[in-house]
């Protein structure tokens, strides 16, 4: 007879394809029956926190939402970190753990709903008789808030028969957000303003991808002759990459962000505009007029001047049928501008910083000359971070993934890979990571290996040190040696676990990297590569918060 356990794992299967987790005694006949009766897969991960961010990866790559597992207890707790990133980043995924019997908590159990409450989680707790319901609510509320939720099984009913698997439900999700009569007379208003416009722009962000409304932008695009430009999170949804600003912010080139500035019309299509996207209130001119399109109940930044609310896609098409009627066939700021060399970074003025070590925006540059072109890139958190947002393009939103930002948090990098390669089969994974965040997670880094085998590659920027707080708080005088690390040769970890290591002290130490990315994904390890970068290079973004915290 069908266990509870049996009842979640044929609801979960039916809407979810893929579970990353750790197998411990709240769990396990979930994990049995999940493997045995269902068609989805799982990876195994070496810590807990590293199963929520592989679901979390996944979903960012393919916007098919994943589940991780664990055990009660410290299984769950030790996924709070990446459980919260999810919950500030706004991503689904369901996360499945083990918990108190029904009879009450034993010495070692904990309020686990009250510690999930506490970082902006929904906790749903199954019963012996509606197990598959109360999943099929957990995945609804998951996807239709954009957020993960814990399915909690109590440990006593995991094993209980619960009865025939009843038959399928659909989902009861929520159709596109449709313009409302406020939303039409601003979609006219501001159709009338990009039509006057001189210097009309388009922002877009993850919001419009997640929404699907690529060619909706391309269209209005084209009806109103702007320039185009993104958040970190929705690079390359425009289709006209001629046109194309390129990201906004402390990762964007000067060039292009001075062009910016002199926007007079900008519309902001599902983009929260955070500071960082702001250049902290830089990004824009005092005069320039902000319209903002997205689904939050309200503007989401004081520079909005006109708010509207709807699905990012909808409204692009309403916009840009509008504007075409009031404009005809006129031509554009965009055709005034050769964006190309707006779009350049400032080089690094050679190979070796004054310390003696690599220059990072060297590194970067010749890195990003020789990744494959099909590739994704996940990212920890750091302050290496801009380096491969300045110097490593990437042709879609799902293919540069930021675990950690939302929440401010590092060492949650290497399960991303698992995550991303199984979203994306046929990509190679780049994951992109600092010595001190990758120390944190580097259980996971046989995870990676593993999971990705010959198409992932990750580079450690090595800088010994946490680089962000060297920067923010080395230079306000305060003691370094909290903030150093000793030098650490990741290499040997790689090898530790099968994969190959290489140690790159020059420049010309990449043409392994070149040789490995000219053979065929199947006949090559996973390579990590050790960057003995100089810690004294400081990203434009850091400068600028520098700056404000000054």
């Amino acid at each position: 007879m069908p266990t509870v356990s049996a009842h979640i794992a044929a609801a979960l299967a039916r809407h979810v394809d893929h579970v990353f987790g750790l197998m411990g005694n709240g769990n396990a006949y979930f994990l049995d029956a999940l493997l045995r009766d269902t068609h989805a897969t799982f990876t195994a991960v070496r810590h807990e926190a590293g199963a929520v961010a592989a679901a979390d990866a996944h979903y960012r790559v393919s916007r098919r939402m994943a589940a991780a597992t664990t055990t009660y207890g410290p299984g769950f707790t030790n996924t709070l970190t990446s459980l919260a990133e999810a919950a500030q980043a706004r991503v689904p995924l369901v996360l499945v753990v083990g918990d108190q019997p029904t009879a009450g908590p034993r010495p070692w159990d904990i309020d686990q709903i009250g510690i999930a409450a506490a970082v902006g989680v929904r906790t749903f707790t199954v019963g012996r008789l509606d197990a598959a319901a109360t999943t099929t609510l957990a995945i609804e509320h998951a996807l239709t808030h954009r957020r993960p939720v814990v399915l909690a099984l109590p440990y006593d009913l995991a094993a209980r028969e619960a009865g025939p698997v009843p038959e399928p439900t659909a989902l009861q999700l929520p159709a596109p957000l449709a313009p409302g009569e406020d939303a039409r007379a601003a979609i006219a208003r501001t159709a009338a303003a990009l039509a006057a416009a001189e210097r009309p722009l388009l922002l877009a962000g993850r919001g419009a991808w997640l929404a699907d409304a690529q060619d909706a932008l391309g269209r209005l695009a084209d009806a109103t002759g702007a320039l185009t430009a993104s958040t970190a999170l929705g690079r390359g949804i425009f289709p006209a990459a001629q046109h194309d600003l390129g990201v906004t912010g402390g990762f964007g080139a000067p060039g292009a962000m001075d062009l910016i500035h002199e926007a007079d019309v900008v519309v902001v299509l599902g983009a929260s505009l955070t500071q960082f996207t702001m250049r902290f209130g830089e990004l824009f001119s005092p005069d320039t007029h902000v319209v903002q399109v997205d689904v939050a109940p309200a503007a989401t930044h004081a520079r909005v001047g006109e708010y509207i609310r709807g699905d990012v896609r909808l409204i692009a098409d309403e916009l840009a049928a509008e504007v075409a009627r009031r404009r005809g066939d006129a031509t554009g700021w965009r055709d005034a501008v050769d964006v190309a060399p707006l779009r350049v970074q400032e080089a690094a003025d050679g190979e070796f910083a004054p310390d003696g070590r690599l220059d990072p925006r060297a590194v970067a540059e010749r890195i990003g000359e020789l990744l494959p072109a099909d590739r994704v890139v996940v990212s920890d958190g750091g302050h290496f971070i801009g380096w491969a947002n300045m110097y490593w393009p990437v042709a879609s939103p799902g293919r540069m993934v930021m675990v950690g930002t939302a929440f401010q948090t590092i060492g949650i990098g290497w399960p991303t890979v698992a995550g991303a390669a199984v979203a994306d089969p046929e990509a190679t994974v780049v994951l992109t990571t600092g010595d001190g965040g990758g120390l944190m997670a580097i259980a996971d880094l046989e995870t990676a290996a593993r999971a990705a085998g010959g198409r992932g590659v990750a580079f450690v920027w090595n800088d010994a040190a946490y680089g962000a707080e060297v920067n923010l708080y080395g230079l306000k005088g305060l003691h370094e040696d909290p903030m150093r690390i000793p030098q650490v040769d990741f290499a040997a970890f790689a090898r530790g676990v099968g994969a190959e290591g290489l140690v790159v002290e020059r420049l010309a130490d990449l043409d392994r990297l070149a040789e490995w990315a000219a053979t065929p994904a199947a006949d090559r390890p996973f390579l990590l590569v050790d960057l003995r970068i100089s810690g004294r290079v400081i990203a434009p973004y850091q400068e600028e918060i520098i700056r404000i915290n000054s």
